[in-house]
This record gives C-alpha cells, sequence and structure tokens, in this order.
C-alpha cells in the first residue's frame, strides 16, 4: 500500500496537486455565494441525491464512529472484496479510490502521455480532460451527434490516427443526460485500434431504464481493453463519503493500483458493505423512485414546449432558448440552484433531479424566469 508521503515521493508534490485540481476546481464552480440567498434553498446543482445514505449504512456508520480513531486496515481486503463480488469479478480486477474522481484521474496517468492522447467528446465531464491537459498530455475531442450521443466511430477514428490513446466516454453522459446506445458500445470495443484503452465512466448508469442502455462490465470480465469506473455517490446517495472503483482486467489493475493516494475512510467502507448487503432493494427501488420523479418533470416540460434531451441519468438538460447563464444567475435569488455552464451548449440547463417537493419548487422558479 503507497502512503500519501510514498506517492509524494515518487510523483513530487506538484503532480499530485495536479490530481487534484480538476475537482477542486468543479466544486468552486458548484458553489453559490450564499449572500442574501434564501435559507430554504433547493440544490439541483451537482447530480447529488436527495435520499442520502440507505439507512442501513447510516447504521453501519454509527456504530463504526467510535472506533474511527484506528485506521482499520485490516478491514480493508474485505471492503475491496465485497466491492468486487457485487459485479462479479474478482479482487484482482478492481481497485478503489475517492470516489469515482481519483480513478478516473489515476486512468488518465497511467494510460495518456505525450504521444497517447486523451479522447473523448465534447461536453463531457472535464475532469480527465482537464488533468490531461494539466498534465501536458494531448486532448483530442469529438463533436456530439444531432441526437447529442457519442460518435463512436469518430473517437476510434481519432485514436487509430494517434496510433493509439485512451478514449473517454462517460455513459451516460455528464452534462447531457444521453446514453450511448449498447450498439455502439459493442462496435467501440470490437474496433478499438491498437494501443487504445476505453475508459467507460458509469456513475450514472443505474438511473438509466432503457433497454438499449448497457453497462461496459461485462468487457471487463471478458479480459477486454477496457476499464470501467463506478462510485457510490450517485445512487447510493454517498457523494460526502467519497467511496469508487475502477473494474479492468488485472493487468491493467495492476498500472492504475500504484498511483492511488491511499485508502478511504473505514466510514465509508462499511457504508458501502452495509449498501452491498441490500444492494439489489436499493437500485430498484431508487431507480424507480428517481424515474417517476424524472418522468413527471419530463411530461410537464413537454406540455408547455420546453425542449430537453432525453434524460437517462439523474439529471435532465434543458434548452433554455436564450443563454442559461441567465437562469444560472436568477434562480438562486429565487430560491433554486440550477447546475454551472457547460459550453458550448450556452442554451443549455443543467438541472438535478432532486425530490417531488424540491421539483415541484423548482418547475415554479424556472417557469418564472423563461417567461421574464
Amino acid at each position: 500500500m503507497i502512503t500519501r508521503r510514498a506517492f509524494a515521493t515518487q510523483c513530487g508534490l506538484a503532480a499530485a496537486a495536479v490530481r487534484l485540481l480538476p475537482e477542486m476546481a468543479y466544486a468552486q464552480r458548484a458553489a453559490v455565494n450564499a449572500a442574501n440567498l434564501p435559507k430554504d434553498m433547493v440544490w439541483l446543482n451537482a447530480n447529488e441525491n436527495p435520499a442520502g445514505p440507505p439507512q442501513v449504512s447510516i447504521a453501519a456508520m454509527q456504530e463504526v464512529l467510535p472506533t474511527s480513531g484506528r485506521y482499520h486496515y485490516q478491514e480493508f481486503r474485505d471492503i475491496y472484496a465485497a466491492i468486487a463480488k457485487s459485479e462479479e469479478l474478482s479482487v484482482d480486477q478492481v481497485v478503489t479510490g475517492c470516489g469515482s474522481s481519483e480513478v478516473l484521474h489515476t486512468s488518465v496517468d497511467a494510460f495518456t502521455s505525450a504521444t497517447r492522447p486523451l479522447i473523448s467528446v465534447a461536453p463531457a465531464y472535464e475532469g480527465p480532460i482537464e488533468l490531461a491537459r494539466a498534465l501536458g498530455r494531448p486532448v483530442v475531442l469529438t463533436g456530439l451527434r444531432d441526437d447529442y450521443t457519442a460518435d463512436v466511430r469518430k473517437l476510434a477514428e481519432e485514436a487509430g490516427k494517434a496510433r493509439g490513446g485512451l478514449i473517454y466516454l462517460c455513459n451516460p453522459n455528464n452534462p447531457t443526460s444521453a446514453m450511448t446506445k449498447a450498439s455502439d458500445l459493442d462496435w467501440l470495443v470490437a474496433n478499438l485500434p491498437p494501443n487504445t484503452i476505453l475508459l467507460v465512466d458509469e456513475a450514472y448508469i443505474h438511473f438509466g431504464e432503457s433497454p438499449e442502455l448497457k453497462s461496459a462490465l461485462p468487457y471487463v470480465r471478458q479480459g477486454k481493453e477496457v476499464i470501467v469506473t463506478r462510485t457510490f455517490s450517485k445512487i447510493y446517495g454517498m457523494a460526502g463519503l467519497r467511496v469508487g472503483f475502477a473494474a479492468a482486467r488485472p493487468a491493467l489493475i495492476e498500472r492504475l493500483a500504484p498511483l492511488r493516494m491511499n485508502v478511504f475512510s473505514i466510514v465509508g467502507g462499511r457504508a458501502v458493505v452495509a449498501a452491498l448487503g441490500e444492494q439489489q432493494t436499493i437500485l430498484r427501488e431508487r431507480r424507480a423512485s428517481l424515474a417517476r420523479t424524472r418522468r413527471d418533470l419530463c411530461a410537464w416540460m413537454r406540455e408547455r414546449n420546453v425542449k430537453f434531451i432525453e434524460p437517462h441519468a439523474n439529471f435532465v438538460m434543458i434548452d433554455t432558448g436564450r443563454n442559461a447563464r441567465e437562469f444560472i444567475d436568477a434562480m438562486p435569488r429565487l430560491g433554486v440552484a440550477p447546475g454551472r455552464p457547460f459550453p458550448p451548449l450556452d442554451n443549455m440547463l443543467r438541472v438535478t433531479i432532486g425530490t417531488d417537493q424540491e421539483m415541484a419548487k423548482f418547475r415554479e422558479v424556472f417557469w418564472k424566469v423563461y417567461r421574464a
């Protein structure tokens, strides 16, 4: 296990700071100036799950808190094993991290270079893209199709031109909430150019209901050149606990493991294991609840001819018909905080799906600004 001191010695403090920079930057961008804002603010700006951690996880955390003065290193092998087993993987096919952000970052560290670019779409989750740029690695971005989905053939074409690289695909995509269909994912894996690895970010995959939405984990089990990242921040409601993992064939995991900072907290670990014990029930109930609220919002927008991208995650991208910064600036003063800007989709507003009560408040405030 590499400690923080050993990591700093190996990579240098400056490199460590670069690896942390993107997530700190997003936290700053998501922050809303609290001055003169309503105390009952509805926060729909960070794709958080309003349900919070499952009750079974809360109980597990309460149990372990009195002993959290110790490191509990002896427990982590079993925690890793529980995470691996939950996805029908072996322990040597998994590496954990601080949310999925850390394992996304280590993937960029390990599998891009001065001659091997990061290849993705625009817009997508910026973490891997901005990290690659900060490290001086080349970045190649392709446009989305007219339906806001990734053009997998262009991604493969760019990797072929570069004679290899790391293709980053967020599915469903953040910020658009659009999905890459199973047939496109199948094609991309089957047509990866030599020296190319596919990195699939599945932070939001549990929220999708479409039969055309497919996880890339089966490719990991088959030993393909695929890395899949997952997080317990979203459907499990543990954003503040920062637990995630990457799954890949053992040889790829061996490249990622030395780059991780350290283990996550025992509080987060116990929370995760408890949730995995009731995984199927938690996922089924939370997916159904979120989907119902999401459908209600989409129906409301259709009735009013408000355009949006068909969502497959716990957020929706709404076409405001004008620069979305007007909504981003005005709505917090009225009690609702939406997402940050996502250029080049300047007229699009990303809105997290909250509780039914929160979405009622959103509809009231959004409509007021929309009609102004």
